[in-house]
């Protein structure tokens, strides 16, 4: 998320530390206090961001490195007239009020000036310290220390004031608020864009695009769900309500204003014309039981639907592999994305037979990044996050990767086929055991 909204707003991970995965502190490299307002208005990971006076792998080390800072970036927030206070952060290990207290003494060589308060100060400044990530193997000093200036707290609270819970209008799969936000901004959405989801659902995705200010729209099979119709997902609630479905929802968050409309359509039958039409694609494929992977049209039933009322608008459906949704995703995004546009999607997997060589590819997409959910011990979800790099073609209208070469589809007899197969299998049984 962090390196999307870093190439969304400019900015790099410092070339002074890696990105330790094991850490929970990163020093990134931004032009302007500025761009870093900016990300944190829409980062749902990051907890806070501050200026680095000084950092170091001890004590000395820090008040070493915060002694070189120059002193003229310093002096602003120093002044006579300003109120500040000093804050002191330990992760993986909690100190006294009295060692807080010691340490906080130890930076008397800083020239601060002015008074302290500790209730509305003007600046705030932090010691950060970093006890590793392993609370049975806690050291006695630090790891690494950090001391800055407070900038701007992330977006944690839009998990809470999104949460499904509180939602008008939820499904057996609504997505979480947090990851809905995650997925919007590993799609560098943006005010004006417009988003599109092909497995809307009850437009759980779409409510993240729309409050970071673009235009969202969304299909999907199910005409009971995109009309609101049929037997509730709420507990101790039969049916679903007059008001209940996607533009209420939005309109509960005050974004109607954003809501172009969702539409009856089958994903593997494009319904839009030819040409580049959205900015990004984020979307969760139904996979299990309690979402069915349907399609329209089946040669054995085509003389049935003739039977069915088309006042019910009820479509003969047939089975959809999981490999022919991703597939059909992918094939789909490479045409209608614009350039540099991003598909954002959801992967699940069996992760003692997970290799990457499973990843859906096609060569207008490049893969930008792969992050794993866990499911259970042997059941996972990947977000997959692709960018569009390539011009359309007709040629690329039938391709997937294999040995690393792009060839055409042939339907079933792709290995991705067999894989994702037992996948939802194996997702649908451990379904079935969680509700017994």
């Amino acid at each position: 998320e962090i390196t999307s909204l870093l190439s969304l707003y400019g900015g790099q991970f410092s070339g002074e530390q890696e990105i330790r995965v094991n850490s929970p502190f990163w020093i990134l490299n931004i032009p302007s206090e500025e761009m870093a307002r900016g990300l944190m208005k829409r980062t749902v990971c990051a907890k806070s961001i501050f200026e680095l006076w000084g950092h170091g792998r001890s004590a000395g080390e820090l008040y070493a490195s915060l002694k070189n800072y120059p002193m003229d970036k310093m002096l602003p927030y120093l002044q006579s007239d300003s109120t500040y206070k000093v804050h002191i952060h330990t992760f993986n290990k909690t100190l006294t009020q009295a060692q807080k207290i010691k340490k906080i003494d130890a930076l008397e060589f800083l020239p601060f000036k002015g008074k302290v308060n500790l209730k509305k100060p003007e600046h705030i400044f932090w010691i950060l310290e970093d006890y590793g990530m392993d609370p049975n193997n806690v050291p006695e000093e630090p790891f690494h220390l950090y001391f800055g200036r407070w900038i701007a707290d992330g977006q944690r609270e839009l998990i809470e004031s999104y949460s499904v819970k509180k939602r008008h209008f939820i499904g057996n799969t609504s997505m979480d608020a947090c990851l809905s936000f995650i997925m919007a901004n590993h799609g560098r959405v943006k005010p004006n864009d417009v988003v599109y989801d092909p497995f809307v659902g009850t437009g759980g995705l779409l409510i993240s695009s729309a409050h970071f200010g673009a235009y969202v729209c969304g299909t999907d099979i199910d005409y009971n769900t995109i009309h609101g119709l049929g037997k509730a997902s709420r507990k101790n609630q039969k049916w679903r309500g007059p008001d209940e479905n996607i533009r209420a929802n939005l309109r509960q968050y005050g974004l109607e204003k954003y809501y172009l409309d969702a539409l009856v359509s089958d994903s593997s039958r494009s319904i839009w014309r030819k040409g580049m039409l959205f900015d990004a694609i984020i979307t969760d494929p139904p996979y299990g039981i309690r979402e069915a992977t349907r399609r329209t049209g089946s040669q054995k039933e085509t003389v049935k639907s003739a039977e069915r009322s088309t006042e019910n608008h009820i479509f003969v459906s047939s089975n959809y592999h999981l490999s022919d949704i991703f597939f059909d995703l992918l094939k789909f995004a490479a045409e209608y994305l614009v350039m540099g546009g991003r598909l954002v999607y959801w992967l699940p997997i069996y992760r003692p037979e997970y290799t990457e060589e499973i990843i859906p590819c096609h060569p207008c997409l490049k893969l930008i990044s792969n992050c794993e959910q866990m499911l259970s011990s042997h059941t996972s979800r990947r977000l997959i996050t692709m960018e569009k790099v390539k011009e359309f073609k007709d040629q690329d209208q039938n391709s997937y990767l294999l040995d690393g070469q792009y060839m055409p589809y042939r339907g079933h007899n792709s290995f991705r086929e067999k894989y994702f197969s037992g996948v939802t299998k194996r997702i649908a049984k451990e379904e079935k055991d969680n509700q017994k």
